[in-house]
């Protein structure tokens, strides 16, 4: 049974529906001490009582922020909806961020207590901190501090009733804090009416997935708003039976699909980037499987669009057998739907794994619109389009090309920040993407940015320019360039007398210091000849020409990215 969820539900109100109506469903499982272990509806809020009577305790008031660094896992939820039903306002930090970027956020947050999964980075953290007044750690603290509790020591033993919020719906929910030009990150606002007006729209866009069970596995981190839409509130709105699995983490996570068998999964391309190497290495060009692999494809392609022929009808299923079903069981071979947004997969490897019988629901958004606002439809699915706008989502074009959007989803704005978000919502509402786009039967096409910024596989943002400039602020650099676009990690192309590129890559990265953790070179190739007007690589006034820069290196990127020799720095 799905919720129905008004214009004046609040997220909180949302879980104690779901609670009400399937008390002894499973809501979560996880893996605890060897075992996958199972956890209610009830068991959970049970649990939420408990941690919102530590909240209380610490004297915290609504509107108060409390952050939460962690991987996914069930204390992820309980901490969410303990804060959502006190009022709080939820602050969640990337698990692998570096300690002075996670205290930014926090000290610009004005947190005042902080969930961490991992004591380890206390004594890095502490320091820099000048807000957080307590440290919770799920793990025994590795050091003594004052600040810093252990969950066992900072959770009641007697069981609390959960409290339910009464929010309205413009009420602050969390500050979700997401990359920006300067390289600091910015705190995006989101209320209650964004999140909920999101869930909404995806439900009317896509009701497929409303009315039976399903099993999520939840990968991508919480801490972005794409998986904790798409991935955390959505399973708890849509059935009662629908259950999400906590993924072990990204090194586990072939092993989880196997043996989970999920029927819904959110994905970055990353993913499936990753399945397809493992994919093209037992497959030599040219080889007989390679060849019926190919065939497979193409004909699974054509099924797909409707164009299959009588002989490709009779042919699928022996190919199915042979080889599709195979690479579906990879994948835990009964997923049904896989939510892909953050970045583009390639073409080509959508039409492979469409073509064995996957089913892409290909989005688009961000953090700043809840995040999703547009998706293809089951019905009319183009997959290599981000689909149309979800219902109640305005859009627009700009004279320069650039998507706008005005709706519930838009974000009340930037925190501490009201000059960058006079920039980004002008006076008519009107969010401005950055993004791009050409619209053709009414479905969005991403086709670049208004100004420069790399988008890895995982959906991270980099801006090269910003990263370039403080790069060149090292005189090893004469000319740089970063890339990246659609991959793993970032790259460097450097004009640079300096031979010795683990050295470039070094120095390239301790200028990076005060990015975000994850704007690090990993691929470095250093060239000797100059980049001119007068050979083409420069405009008359001097910027890089991208386009023909990646053009005249093209083989060595492509050779420099297959190398296993990473920098770090």
């Amino acid at each position: 049974m799905r919720l129905t969820i008004t214009e004046r539900s609040n997220l909180s109100d949302l879980f104690f529906e779901r609670v009400a109506a399937s008390p002894r469903a499973p809501a979560y499982r996880q893996f605890r001490d060897g075992a996958w272990v199972d956890t209610a509806w009830e068991q959970v809020a049970q649990a939420v009582g408990r941690w919102q009577e530590a909240l209380r305790r610490h004297g915290l008031k609504r509107g108060d922020r409390v952050a939460i660094c962690s991987r996914n896992r069930l204390e992820w939820v309980l901490f969410d909806q303990a804060a959502l039903g006190l009022g709080l306002v939820t602050v969640p930090l990337f698990y692998n961020d570096r300690p002075d970027n996670m205290a930014w956020c926090l000290n610009d947050a004005g947190a005042r207590l902080l969930l961490l999964e991992d004591g380890a980075i206390w004594p890095a953290l502490s320091p820099l901190l000048s807000s957080v007044e307590r440290a919770v750690c799920l793990n025994s603290p590795a050091v003594s501090d004052a600040k810093l509790v252990g969950i066992e020591q900072w959770l009641p033993r007697e069981d609390h009733a959960p409290a339910r919020a009464s929010s309205p719906p413009d009420e602050l929910a969390t500050i979700v804090y997401t990359s920006g030009t300067t390289g600091r990150p910015k705190g995006v606002m989101l209320t209650h009416r964004n999140i909920v007006a999101d869930l909404r729209a995806l439900m009317e866009a896509v009701p497929e997935i409303c009315d039976r069970p399903f099993r999520f596995l939840s990968f991508l981190p919480l801490s972005h708003m794409f998986e904790r839409t798409v991935g955390y509130y959505i399973p708890m709105v849509i059935s009662g039976d629908t259950q999400v699995v906590f993924a072990r983490g990204i090194p586990e996570l072939p092993e989880d699909l196997v043996s989970q068998k999920p029927s819904i999964i959110v994905s970055v391309p990353r993913i499936f980037e990753r399945v397809y190497t493992k994919i093209e290495e037992g497959l030599p060009v040219g080889s007989p499987k390679r060849k019926l692999f190919d065939l497979t494809v193409e004909i699974g392609w054509r099924r797909f669009k409707n164009e299959a022929t009588l002989k490709d009808q009779l042919l699928w299923p022996v190919l199915n057998i042979l080889v599709a079903s195979k690479l579906r069981a990879r994948l835990g071979g009964e997923i049904q739907y896989i939510f892909l947004g953050g970045a583009a997969l390639a073409p080509h490897l959508l039409k492979v794994f469409t073509g064995v019988g996957l089913t892409f629901i290909h989005g688009y958004g961000l953090t700043e619109t809840s995040p999703v606002l547009a998706a293809n439809r089951l019905a009319d699915n183009d997959p290599m389009s981000v689909g149309h706008p979800l219902p109640g989502v305005e859009t627009r074009i700009a004279g320069n090309g650039e998507l706008l959007i005005r709706g519930a989803i838009i974000m009340k704005g930037y925190w501490n920040n009201p000059t960058a978000t006079s920039a980004a919502i002008d006076a008519d509402g009107w969010f401005h993407s950055g993004d791009v786009v050409e619209v053709r039967e009414g479905r969005i096409y991403i086709r670049g940015r208004v100004k420069d910024v790399i988008i890895l596989s995982n959906g991270e943002k980099i801006p090269p320019g910003d990263a370039e400039q403080a790069i060149t602020q090292d005189a090893a650099f004469e000319q740089v360039m970063v890339i990246g676009e659609g991959r793993a990690h970032l790259g460097l192309i450097a004009v640079s007398k300096v031979a010795d590129e683990k050295q470039l890559c070094e120095r390239a990265n301790r200028q990076l210091h005060a990015f975000p953790g994850y704007a690090k070179i990993r691929h470095i190739m250093r060239v000797s000849e100059p980049w001119t007007v007068e050979n083409g690589l420069l405009t008359p006034t001097l910027k890089l020409k991208r386009n023909k820069i990646e053009e005249k290196y093209a083989k060595e990127i492509e050779a420099m990215y297959k190398r296993n020799d990473q920098c770090s720095g």
